[in-house]
């Protein structure tokens, strides 16, 4: 059970090498994934025009150093966000990506054709430094001018749109080798609030989330986009009182009963506010892993990342039906990383990383 409870912890962590401790503790299988952030990078803080360039070796020996495979033989997945616009953590020398709002200019077609290709490219870079997941496509639909949260990091303002952009992107990523993750399901497009911040409400009836947010997560999931990560957002139609995330009528009934996916589904980080500031840390991530979620993001705190190890334990010790879900959330993943690891490509050189050709298709993007 505590090898199991490992697959569905997927950590964030402080320094820009991965500690002895770190490393022990991957060998040990008690964490399925790390994240890599801005802080996590050589050059990658701080933020703004001054900034140095990220040092791609230094990049490069961290995922190595975070490449350590559990006990049960699985390795923990090496995942960023890599979005373009405003959520990169990955910046010069590597590939500037203009905001995904940019395909918004291209015709039907070439908009899919371009994203596609932007898609490839960024897994390429990515592939190339050690990664094997980017928390991306974004499948919210930008419907809210006032969203302080999603805005240009859509691939869209229309279902239809970012339904072709978005998984034309995610087809890229996993020809250049790398697992995408759709998300934040069901929608986090027309939110007045940011979920890093407070805990927002969708109040829009079954009928249009189904005709607008839920549609690119539809295709999504028929077309078997590997993973989806979830909305700290409170959809009164679907469950008046609960976000989605810790919801089963949204993870189980509608995700995976409704809509048939079998995908792996990571919470959106626990850390943040719109969780952390209304439900112990722990509680959350039982009730996550109650309603149907497989993964539980924890970012950035590190007594969080413990309390949840403690309390899931805790909880499987004294509910059957909990420890099942563990389990079979748990063998999800495994199952997931075995099959990527088992069909990905050879790593790329490095020297695609910010190469000239990848220059200019985020040039031609940006217009």
């Amino acid at each position: 059970m505590r090898q199991d409870v490992g697959q569905l912890l997927w950590i964030g962590f402080d320094g820009v090498a991965a500690s002895r401790e770190l490393r022990e503790a991957l060998r040990a299988g008690r964490y399925g994934a790390t994240v890599v952030f801005a802080r996590n990078l050589v050059g990658g803080e701080p933020a703004g025009a001054g900034r140095a360039p990220v040092d791609l070796d230094a990049a490069t020996a961290l995922t190595e150093g975070l490449r350590a495979a559990a006990p049960d033989g699985t390795p923990a997945l090496v995942a960023v966000d890599q979005e373009g616009g405003t959520v990169q953590r990955l910046r010069e020398p590597a590939t500037v990506w203009p905001p995904m709002i940019a395909h918004e200019r291209l015709a039907p077609g070439e908009d899919r054709a371009r994203a596609r290709a932007v898609g490839e490219a960024l897994g390429l870079e990515l592939a190339a430094l050690g990664f094997d997941l980017d928390f991306a496509p974004v499948l919210d639909v930008h419907t809210n001018p006032a969203n302080p949260v999603i805005g240009g990091r859509a691939f869209g303002t229309t279902a239809d749109a970012v339904t072709r952009r978005a998984l034309a992107f995610a087809e890229g990523l996993a020809a250049a080798g790398v697992l995408s993750c759709g998300k934040h399901f069901p929608g986090h497009g027309d939110t007045h609030l940011d979920s890093h911040l407070a805990l927002p409400r969708v109040e829009h009836e079954l009928a249009r989330l189904r005709e607008l947010e839920l549609a690119p997560f539809a295709a999504a999931a028929a077309a078997g986009v590997p993973m989806f990560m979830t909305a700290h957002v409170v959809f009164a139609a679907l469950d008046e009182s609960r976000p989605a995330t810790m919801s089963p009528a949204v993870m189980t009934g509608l995700l995976r009963e409704q809509l048939g996916y079998r995908g792996v589904i990571v919470s959106d980080d626990l850390d943040m506010k719109a969780i952390a500031d209304h439900y112990g840390v722990a509680d959350a991530a039982v009730q996550a892993i109650r309603a149907g979620c497989d993964a539980l993001l924890l970012c950035r705190d590190r007594g969080h990342q413990e309390e949840v190890e403690r309390g899931l334990i805790v909880a499987a010790e004294r509910d059957s039906e909990l420890r099942r879900q563990i389990g079979v959330a748990a063998e999800r993943i495994r199952a997931t990383k075995r099959a990527f690891f088992a069909a990905r490509p050879a790593r790329p050189a490095r020297d695609v990383v910010g190469c000239a050709a990848h220059r200019r298709l985020a040039a031609e993007l940006a217009g």
